[in-house]
Formats: C-alpha cells, structure tokens, sequence
C-alpha cells in the first residue's frame, strides 16, 4: 500500500499540541511501518529531525503555500503519477479535492464549545475546512474516547467511523539533574518551591483559575506559581489579575520554554498543575507524573483518561476547588507524595507514541 502523509503540522520548530501530534505519528510510523511506503508532501523542505528520504518513505516538496490544502495540494494529487491508496492528514483539515480515500486527526473540538473566544475570520475557516474534510474522511482518528463523543455530538459521525489513538509523551533523560534544575531555577529567578503550570496561555487553559487557587490556598504563602509557556490569545487577563490581586512578586512568567530546559523545570517543581476546562488529551500531565512530580488536574474532558487514579482532580470551575486540590498535594507527607508518584509512573506505562502509530497504521490497514 501507498500511504500519502500531509506532514506540514511536523515540518516546524517550536511544535506544541497538533504540531507534536504529527511530528510524533510522522516519526514513529517511519519507524515501525516496513510494509508500506509513504509519500510525505510538504510546502517547505524537512527539518533535520524529520525521518530521512530512503526506498519507501518519499518527499514531495511543492508550493504555492498559501491555500495550500485547498489548492495546491488537490492540484498535485490529481496530476502526480503515482496511486495511493490513502491520503492522512494528522490535522483537522483534509485536501478540499483528493482522488483517494482520506483520513484526518481531530484534537479536540472546543471551537464548537467557545467560538467567543476564536477570531471571526479564523473561526469560519476552521469550521467550514473542518466540516468538508469530517464529511469526506474514510476514517476520524482522534486522541481519547472523551474527543470521540464530541465528535459524534457535533457532527452525528457514527461511531464506528471514529478511531482513538491515544498520544505519547516524551520520555526524558535527566543527565546531572540536580545541577540542571539549580541552573533553569537560576535562570528564571526561581528561589523558592514552587507550583508549575507549562501549556498555552490560552483561555481553556484556566490560567486565571489557577492564579486565584493559589492566591487561595493556605500551603502556597512561602510557594511561587510558575506560568510558563506561550502567549496565545485573551492572554492580557492573565497579566492583570496577577495585579489585581497583588501577588507580581510570586508570579512568574518566563515565556516558552525550550526542550532543553523542559524537563528540568518540571522536574523541580513541588506541584504541576493543569486544571483545564478542555482537552483533548493532556500530554503535559504524563510528562510530569513521568518525572516523579504530583498532578493536579481537571476532573473535566479527556483528563481523567489521562490521569487515571494517579492525580489530585479538582472541577475546574470552582476556584475552592483548586485551592483544595493545590493544599491536598502540597500537604502530602514524604508515604503519600512518594504513593502517588508511583501511580504516576504506572500510568505513564499506558502510553507511548509507538503505540499511537500502531493504531493508526491499524486503521489505514482496515479501510
């Protein structure tokens, strides 16, 4: 069989949420997969960590890149020489026009749930690009069975249509770690424990329901909150609560955080914590039980999938909730911390990108 792969969302440097997801799937199923061959279509050239060309595994490099789904992308498909026999595009959006059967990935559909919160123009190209590639997939494959019953809320697709592929994580290698976690404390001005949140600052996130938990929390006075990531949007909030409530000196933003320093901030942490209000997985949640750091999570979405009995859950809603939930793990005893840890590595075990592939390439091979 010849597998045809829009890798475009993996073709780019700072990858985070869908743009992890398909670098992830691309690499591993190059990996795995020595039956197939795959044509990967790209608008610009791979980056290095992108699989290398060999017998089975081809790029297509072409452009214009604007409209390129729509456009450029049909155009190729119908013209090239080759047959394949399915096209995937590990993103919400399928070629407007394709010979072949195609297949999408779908994350999570909170544009549904809060359009308020999407620019007008981008919401209707997401939801108009959306529906014509959900109408004309062979197969959906999403990330958790909580994604899959959004889907068939929102668009009435039969179940059976609907694969779940749950993602991976990165699995860290902590080479000198106390010194590593001294040098990223130092180069943020961390000079206390702390509570960490690492993700978008985006509204979902409930970046401004864990400001006033903490500023709640009676175990957090001598603790600061680590907000750190990118800014999305309606990110200003988040900046004028901080005043608000007067705690700019236990705030800290440090921005994106590099793959490099990744592991080590979470690494020294007292707490992660990610009370979202919606996910459609939640990998930040298993990087952190896999580096022995207690899980405060939404009781909400996906992430109890994600958690499984190794979290402290808390609605998401209720800012006495979260205060609770940051007090519980931060109150654990050295027996308790130390229990809860081990759920933590447990559940890990339960996911890996290999096995993502594995179902997905399951699915190519049963359409």
């Amino acid at each position: 069989m010849i597998i045809g792969i829009d890798a475009n969302e993996a073709n780019q440097k700072n990858r985070v949420g869908i743009g992890q997801f398909a670098f992830n799937v691309v690499k591993n199923l190059e990996k795995i997969d020595g039956k197939n061959s795959y044509i990967v279509y790209l608008k610009e050239p791979p980056l290095s960590d992108l699989p290398k060309e060999r017998e089975g595994w081809k790029y297509k490099i072409f452009g214009p890149g604007k409209l390129w789904t729509q456009i450029a992308l049909p155009v190729k498909l119908f013209t090239q020489k080759e047959k394949i026999q399915l096209f995937y595009s590990p993103s919400h959006y399928a070629p407007r026009l394709s010979p072949f059967p195609t297949v999408i990935s779908i994350m999570d559909l909170w544009h549904h749930r809060h359009p308020e919160q999407f620019d007008k123009k981008d919401l209707y190209q997401l939801i108009r690009w959306e529906k014509y590639s959900v109408e004309k997939a062979k197969k959906i494959i999403t990330i958790s069975e909580f994604s899959k019953s959004e889907i068939i809320k929102f668009y009435g697709v039969k179940a059976e249509k609907i694969s779940v592929a749950y993602p991976g994580f990165d699995s860290f290698e902590l080479n000198e770690k106390e010194d590593m976690v001294k040098k990223v404390k130092e180069r943020f001005g961390i000079k206390k424990d702390y509570l960490l949140y690492l993700g978008t600052l985006q509204p979902k996130k409930n970046i401004e329901g864990i400001i006033q938990g903490f500023a709640q929390a009676k175990n957090t006075k001598d603790k600061l909150l680590i907000i750190a990531g990118k800014k999305g949007w309606h990110y200003e909030r988040i900046f004028e609560l901080v005043k608000k409530l007067k705690i700019e000196d236990k705030v800290i933003f440090p921005g994106f955080i590099s793959e490099e320093e990744k592991p080590f901030l979470i690494a020294g942490a007292s707490v992660f914590v990610f009370p979202s209000f919606y996910e459609g997985f939640g990998i930040p949640v298993l990087e952190a039980m896999s580096l022995k750091v207690p899980v405060v999570t939404s009781s909400e979405a996906s992430l109890p999938e994600v958690g499984g009995k190794a979290a402290i859950y808390c609605n998401p809603y209720s800012i006495e909730e979260i205060a609770f939930a940051f007090d519980k793990a931060l109150g654990l005893n050295k027996t308790k911390r130390n229990e809860i840890i081990a759920l933590g590595l447990e559940q890990t075990k339960k996911f890996s990108w290999e096995n993502c592939a594995l179902t997905i390439l399951k699915t190519f091979e049963n359409i």
